[in-house]
C-alpha cells in the first residue's frame, strides 16, 4: 500500500514538473512570436514611411531637418538588434513622425491630397497595431515573469535556466505630456 502511495506521488510530481516545464517553454515560445509581430508591424511602418515622407517633401521642399531626422530614426529602426534598441529606436521614429506631420498641417494642399491622407490613416492605423503588438507582448512577459517567480513554479524555471524577459517599455519622451503648440 505504502508503495502505491510513493509511487503516486512520484507519478504526481513527474507531471507537475513537465507541465510547468512545458508552461515556461510555451510562453517563452509567445513572448519570442509577440515581439516578432512588433517586428512585422514596425517593418511595414519602415516601408511606408519612405511614402509619407515623398509626399510631403514635394510641399515642403524648405523643411529638410525633419525629413533628415526621420529618415535617420527608421536607419535606426533598421540597425536595431536588441529589444532596448528596438524600443528606442521605434519611439524615436514615432517622435520625428509627429514632427513631420506638424510640417504637414502647414500646407492646406498636402492636407486635401488623397495620397497623403491614405498614408496617413495607413501609418494611424499601423501605430495602433503596434501599440496592441507591444501590449500583447508585455501580457505575456508578465505571465512568464510572473510564474519565473512565484514557488513552486520558479524551483523548476530556475532549475532549467529560465531567464526573467524585458518588458517593452516607451521612452521617456512618451511618458511626458505632449507639447502642444499653436
Amino acid at each position: 500500500m505504502i508503495e502505491w502511495l510513493v509511487l503516486g506521488l512520484i507519478i504526481i510530481l513527474a507531471l507537475w514538473l513537465v507541465f510547468t516545464y512545458n508552461g515556461f517553454v510555451s510562453l517563452n515560445v509567445r513572448s519570442k512570436n509577440a515581439l516578432a509581430q512588433i517586428d512585422v508591424q514596425l517593418k511595414k511602418r519602415n516601408d511606408l514611411v519612405p511614402n509619407l515622407v515623398a509626399t510631403v517633401k514635394g510641399y515642403a521642399k524648405h523643411e529638410k531637418k525633419v525629413f533628415t531626422e526621420v529618415t535617420n530614426a527608421r536607419s535606426a529602426i533598421m540597425k536595431a538588434t536588441t529589444l532596448s534598441q528596438k524600443a528606442k529606436a521605434s519611439n524615436a521614429l514615432t517622435d520625428t513622425l509627429k514632427s513631420l506631420f506638424a510640417v504637414a498641417e502647414n500646407y492646406p494642399a498636402l492636407q486635401a491630397n488623397q495620397n497623403f491622407l491614405h498614408l496617413q490613416t495607413e501609418l494611424s492605423s499601423l501605430e495602433e497595431k503596434i501599440a496592441y503588438e507591444r501590449s500583447f507582448y508585455n501580457d505575456v512577459v508578465q505571465m512568464y515573469n510572473t510564474k519565473l517567480q512565484v514557488v513552486p513554479d520558479s524551483i523548476v524555471g530556475n532549475s532549467f535556466g529560465f531567464k526573467k524577459l524585458l518588458f517593452f517599455e516607451a521612452g521617456a519622451g512618451e511618458r511626458g505630456v505632449p507639447k502642444v503648440e499653436f
